[in-house]
């Protein structure tokens, strides 16, 4: 069972002692205590610091970088068409980006069967920007104790100025972050230059301003109540974890009863666990929550409780792993499979789809046609006595670049076209379409309705070439 909070029991007390004849106002919602986390050091806080310098270092990075003359990533609206890594996808491209979705939430799944809340506490936007604040905030106000007491005492001017220092940096990096997330949609060069002489769009200034607001927000104010109460993902990640899903739990056989003691004593001899209560998870914490009270939603899994804890237990000279990664069958004692169904399931789709999107993706080409034939009429004779077709073609140049692209169609046996021009010339990201007329000998046509290619050949790359089948309709 989970042991009362001393908050619960204070309440409880008081609630005792009011005469039932007083009317007491009781509010719905508990007032928000702000957490201070307190800074850790070990393998996991190490890993996530990488994530925080890989992940920003590519957001911030990346938007500078050029491929060819065009920006490395640019999603330009205005033209329709997206830049991603020299490759430049289309609305007609659409289907890549429900793959690109449908892995993210595959890979989601996947991760939270096999170890829970590694998004939430590793790579989630959240988390980085937070650990970004955290971390600004610590070198302006100090450590735990010392933003504490500075919190506590009153309004003078040293406080003024460090609390002003510290909103100013945190302003300035969200504004240059929401500077940075529009760059991914309008050049960010041309950005910066529009910005400095004050010469943006109103739709330039509103998502700058929005996404630094959301930034400073989130990760200056917010903070673990994003995670708490706002993020849909801490309220269904129970229907995605079991029995054999690694998650950061407390040994509560090996750590009750807790107590403080000196270092050097068996607890052993005086009852005790291996927990010291010294509370050192507790203000680790981002969200606030004693990991002791067992699983909760709060708990985005980031591992620090676990350094914490590991660091602790090496100064008393306690084996290490009071809290760490585990499964709830490993701590009742029992064998975790960790290959078991749902994760096979999920690795094999995920793999499938993965390789398969990325291999569609590397084969892909920037052509497409389609063939469409005149309604209107079956078929008619010309002067010359041979059988005509009406058909529209459609080029769709997908490149960056205009191309020029050639016509032929076979078939039928002394089958040719006629077209108003000798190629057909497509801008980048244009569609163009033209009226073809076939012809045939009618000696030649076996039957009523015939099979047709029509190929489209780029005069740039003589290898890329595209067929799309139609009718032939004669009188037989």
């Amino acid at each position: 069972m989970t042991e009362p909070s001393n908050k619960s029991v204070a309440s409880d007390a008081a609630a005792t002692a009011i005469p039932a004849s007083v009317d007491v106002e009781q509010s719905l919602y508990a007032k928000h205590e702000k957490v201070y986390p307190r800074e850790v050091h070990g393998l996991f806080a190490a890993l996530r610091i990488a994530g925080v310098f890989v992940l920003l270092g590519m957001y911030y990075i990346i938007p500078w970088l050029e491929w060819e003359g065009t920006q490395l990533v640019l999603f330009d609206l205005p033209d329709r068409k997206f830049h991603i890594f020299g490759i430049v996808f289309w609305p007609q491209d659409f289907f890549y980006l429900a793959l690109l979705l449908i892995i993210a939430a595959l890979s989601l799944f996947f991760f939270t069967a096999l170890a829970g809340r590694l998004w939430c506490g590793f790579a989630c936007p959240q988390t980085v920007w937070t650990e970004v604040f955290l971390w600004i905030e610590r070198k302006i106000e100090g450590d735990r104790p010392q933003q504490m007491k500075l919190d506590k005492s009153p309004l003078s001017f040293s406080k003024f100025r460090i609390k002003a220092t510290k909103h100013t940096i945190w302003i300035v990096f969200s504004l240059y972050t929401g500077l940075t997330f529009v760059g991914y949609f309008s050049p960010l060069r041309e950005l910066v230059g529009n910005a400095l002489n004050f010469n943006l769009g109103p739709w330039e200034w509103f998502w700058i301003i929005f996404y630094s607001v959301a930034t400073y927000g989130n990760a200056g104010w917010l903070r673990e109540q994003v995670c708490t109460y706002m993020c849909p993902y801490a309220r269904f990640q129970s229907a995605m974890i079991d029995s054999d899903t690694l998650i950061i739990s407390y040994d509560a056989k090996r750590g009750e009863s807790r107590g403080r003691r000196k270092k050097g004593i068996d607890p052993k001899n005086q009852g005790l666990g291996d927990c010291i209560d010294c509370t050192i998870c507790v203000q680790v914490c981002p969200t606030g929550i004693d990991i002791r009270n067992g699983l909760q939603y709060d708990c985005i899994g980031c591992a620090a409780c676990i350094d914490a804890c590991d660091d602790v237990m090496d100064k008393m000279g306690y084996e290490k792993g009071l809290i760490r990664y585990t499964t709830e069958n490993m701590l009742n004692g029992l064998t975790s499979n960790f290959l078991r169904p749902r994760i096979v399931v999920y690795g094999i789709i995920l793999l499938a789809i993965t390789a398969s999107t990325f291999y569609a993706i590397a084969h892909r080409e920037p052509l497409a046609m389609d063939v469409l034939r005149d309604r209107n009429s079956l078929y008619r004779d010309t002067n010359e006595g041979l059988v005509e077709n009406v058909y529209i073609v459609k080029v769709m140049n997908m490149d960056n670049v205009a191309r020029r692209y050639h016509l032929s169609v076979t078939g039928i046996e002394g089958l040719s076209i006629d077209m108003d021009r000798a190629y057909i010339e497509v801008d980048a990201g244009s569609v163009t379409e033209i009226p073809i007329r076939a012809k045939v000998d009618p000696e030649n046509l076996e039957k009523r309705s015939s099979t047709v290619q029509f190929i489209l050949q780029a005069d740039h790359k003589k290898d890329l070439l595209i067929s799309e089948e139609a009718r032939f309709i004669g009188p037989l």
